[in-house]
């Protein structure tokens, strides 16, 4: 942090280059090494961020000049910004790190940030977000660095965007814009393409501006006349009901979606399979972790917000019992609510969920602010009863106090490492013996001409012996009500 230029001492300026130490803070390395026995037996293709961003020669093209070469969009685009925090509460060093995750955040979407300013206020100034004086310093900084964009790191009503663009002269967008914008550049399935542009047709229905025709009225509704009657509705009115229209279409079709999903759910819960869900910060290896109990093949990279989509893969657990394992979205402090009401039926799998899998940053220098906005969000969509796990990722690369620390505060929870393996072992038979397990427990002697009967026992309880007899397989298994029933015929008549 080096001083500002200005006078007043409640504004603090970041260096033009900015420090790579703080970006790292938000940004942890993630583990995106490749070795054959955790990645050679994945069921997907992997992509690095290198290919996702990688120019793409487009070949038969060229002019007389020099060859077109065609660059991904999202690169075409690359914006040069300026990031603006209020500092309100908390110590500097809180500020510092909320500035650090929202320079993230930019380079994730795409932007080069050029430098940072932090105001220190008791509240947002309500006209322009940091007042009129700091809003022309803010102006000269923009001059200064060359930069056609200003983000602030707070949600800014669409008044205070306006006249904060009058004062500095380029594009204003506020924390919120830009986490729509990494969610639309990553969302692949169709049901998280739907869930995105709900979330900003929501953000953009009260910020819709207009100038020039788009303020004039349109023909009245009045029935006949030369000149029909009434004043008839701005264009703007007119975009505001058709974003209207738009959007309950879209929840229509959402809905539609969260069918099949509830269906896969209600599919697993007659055949008695437990569901844990992983939940937790964005960046903190959700999806390496996944990868790395399950095999499967979900993108990992080091990016907030890299995977969106939900992945459920079938796991077993070291007694042998079936489970599902769903990777779900990432949080992040102050996430939008309308991509948290937008994305309600993905989060639903850690609703639903019989176990959650709570997995947090341990080489962050602040995990318990992560802590806390998980379990904030956790508790908005109601599963603040499902039992939780803490697990401590990347414990190779963690400061060990650290770890004693969170270990100590909380007292379900386990430090493992999804790159090294580092206490998977562990994890997994945490995992079997936190899971819920069948109420009865039977003792039956199946003929073999009932096969069926112990596969489902095998399949839907807790096999505790198995011997196979001349009459059949006598087996000692724990279940749940239905299958005792099922089993109930076949019970040994106790000795005299």
């Amino acid at each position: 942090m080096t001083s500002s230029s200005s006078p007043s001492q409640d504004t603090k300026r970041f260096a033009h280059a900015y420090p790579e130490g703080l970006r790292a803070d938000a940004l942890m390395e993630e583990d995106v090494a490749w070795s054959h026995e955790i990645d050679g037996e994945r069921d997907g293709d992997q992509f690095d961020r290198t290919e996702r961003a990688a120019l793409r020669r487009v070949v038969g093209l060229s002019t007389e000049l020099e060859d077109v070469t065609e660059v991904e969009y999202r690169q075409l685009r690359l914006e040069r910004v300026v990031l603006v925090g209020v500092w309100t509460t908390g110590t500097a060093q809180d500020a510092d790190n909320s500035l650090a995750e929202l320079a993230a955040l930019a380079e994730t979407a795409g932007a080069v940030v050029l430098d940072g300013v932090i105001q220190r206020r008791d509240k947002p100034d309500a006209a322009t977000y940091i007042g009129s004086g700091k809003a022309a310093e803010l102006r000269d900084v923009v001059l200064e660095t060359g930069a056609d964009t200003v983000i602030c790191d707070g949600e800014l009503s669409p008044g205070q965007l306006i006249q904060l663009e009058d004062v500095v002269k380029v594009k204003v967008i506020d924390r919120t814009a830009l986490i729509l914008d990494i969610f639309a550049q990553h969302a692949k399935s169709r049901e998280g393409k739907a869930q995105v542009a709900l979330a900003q047709m929501q953000y953009m229905l009260p910020r819709l501006r207009g100038w020039g025709q788009s303020l004039s009225r349109q023909m009245g509704g009045g029935r006949g006349g030369l000149a029909t009657r009434g004043p008839g509705e701005t264009k703007i009115e007119t975009d505001r009901r058709r974003i209207r229209e738009k959007m309950a279409k879209m929840r229509r079709e959402i809905a539609d979606m969260k069918t099949g999903r509830e269906v896969k759910r209600q599919e697993r819960r007659r055949n008695k399979v437990p569901s844990v869900a992983i939940a937790g910060y964005t960046n903190a290896g959700k999806s390496s972790l996944l990868n790395r109990l399950t095999g499967a093949g979900v993108l990992v990279e080091n990016a907030l917000f890299a995977t969106l989509d939900p992945t459920v893969r079938r796991a077993e657990t070291p007694s042998g019992r079936v489970y599902t394992l769903a990777d779900t979205v990432g949080f992040v402090r102050h996430l939008p609510h309308h991509l948290v009401e937008a994305f309600r039926s993905t989060m639903e799998e850690v609703g639903d969920s019989d176990l959650i899998l709570h997995v947090v940053d341990g080489s962050h220098p602040v995990p318990e602010e992560q802590l806390a906005a998980v379990r904030e969000v956790i508790r908005d969509v109601g599963a603040t009863d499902v039992p939780e796990i803490v697990v401590i990722n990347k414990a190779d690369a963690a400061d060990p106090l650290t770890l004693q620390r969170l270990m100590r505060m909380e007292k379900r929870s386990i430090a493992v490492s999804a790159r090294t393996g580092r206490g998977i072992t562990e994890l997994l038979a945490l995992i079997d013996n936190e899971l819920p397990r069948p109420s009865v427990e039977v003792e039956a002697l199946v003929p073999y001409t009932h096969g069926k009967l112990v596969a489902r026992a095998h399949t839907e309880g807790e096999v505790i012996s198995e011997e196979h007899t001349a009459e059949g397989t006598l087996l000692k298994v724990r279940v749940h009500e239905e299958l005792a029933s099922d089993l109930a015929p076949y019970t040994p008549a106790p000795a005299l």
